[in-house]
């Protein structure tokens, strides 16, 4: 339980950072300029804060759900296999949506995707190497 705690409050610290190098740097500006007109111009820190952390509980605690499911023969890659879950239904389905509702370039899609990629691989990383159910 410990190591599951531990593991959790990193990953959703790692959410908030990972978030932030992704949708604070210049080109990640010019790219995503499309959401100026309805985004906020002021951040809520706190609730940024507890958003990134309740995540981190939720998605370590689902890998540890599904961690017997999970395709691969190590926890390495049931993390990668993890990642690959988390960011269809997270990342893709919600690229998808946003493709067949808005007017968003490509380009701006394909950065989400792939960065979104990313941040799973690196969150299944740390959990399929960290975690394990108990019993």
């Amino acid at each position: 339980m410990t190591t599951y705690v531990i593991v959790a409050g990193v990953s959703g610290i790692l959410f908030g950072v990972l978030d932030a190098v992704i949708n604070a740097n210049p080109v990640a500006q010019r790219l995503l300029e499309v959401y100026k007109p309805i985004a906020r111009t002021s951040v809520n820190p706190a609730a940024g804060i507890t958003i990134d952390l309740v995540y981190g509980f939720v998605m370590a605690g689902v890998f540890l759900l599904l961690y017997d499911s999970l395709p691969g023969g190590t926890g390495l890659l049931r993390g990668m296999s993890f990642a690959l879950v988390a960011w269809f239904f997270r990342v893709v389905m919600s690229v998808a949506s946003q493709w067949m509702m808005f007017r968003v370039p490509v380009r701006t899609l394909l950065y989400s995707l792939v960065t979104g990629l990313g941040e799973m691989l690196v969150l299944g990383v740390l959990y399929g190497t960290t975690l394990r159910p108990v019993g």
